[in-house]
């Protein structure tokens, strides 16, 4: 069976963000997708120190949660990472948890996991958070699912976000195309194979020119 975890990095387990994410996978389970939501919100999660030890040991040189969700990113064919907005941006922990994974994960196979990004806001912020989380996907060959429209869902309590009936259609349109592109990518590699993937270039103007 397919599979898809999810990153919920909000500090209430049972808040907007996970309505959204609950909302998703009722059409994950109707599609025949296993799920696993892990919660990142609320956890004390250092930043990437840019140490390089992960380059050797294969995983992040310190031993929490990261290294968790790594091992179940690498099993997974999709990852949805969910966030409330912190003055813009998403939360920090997450943050701190994304880097970290993604920097341990260069050089290593992600090559079309499906990655799909929501957010949660009472009101604004929610277009720059949505930007900052794409951007670890598209920096990791992974192709991001669409919707019908951002893929945010609005309200200040769980109940308010259940009101918004756009926002949980979104939710649910994202889920099935998910689904869609994880069936159709599963196909295709048997049928084609995955596509070739350059990697020998880097670039560094060690000249200074």
């Amino acid at each position: 069976m397919a599979k898809v975890i999810l990153l919920n990095g909000s500090p209430h387990p049972k808040g907007c963000t996970a309505t959204a994410l609950n909302e998703m996978i009722k059409i994950f389970d109707e599609e025949g997708i296993g799920t696993e939501i892990i919660q990142v919100g609320g956890k004390a999660i250092p930043g990437c120190m840019s140490c390089n030890s992960c380059r050797k040991l294969g995983r992040c040189v310190i031993d929490d949660l990261v290294n968790e969700v790594r091992t179940k990113l690498l099993a997974a064919d999709g990852m949805v990472i969910a966030s409330p907005v912190f003055y813009g941006s998403p939360n920090g922990a997450l943050l701190s948890l994304l880097d970290r994974l993604f920097f341990s994960l260069e050089g290593v196979s992600k090559h079309m996991k499906v990655g799909a990004s929501v957010v949660s806001c009472r009101r604004g912020g929610n277009t720059s958070t949505f930007d900052v989380l794409n951007k670890y996907f598209l920096s990791a060959g992974m192709p991001l699912a669409p919707s019908t429209y951002w893929n945010m869902v609005h309200g200040f309590t769980p109940e308010d976000v259940m009101k918004d009936a756009e926002g949980l259609q979104t939710m649910r349109n994202l889920a099935r195309n998910m689904s869609f592109m994880i069936k159709c990518i599963a196909d295709g590699k048997e049928k084609y194979g995955y596509p070739e993937v350059e990697t020998e270039a880097f670039t560094c103007f060690q000249d200074g020119k």
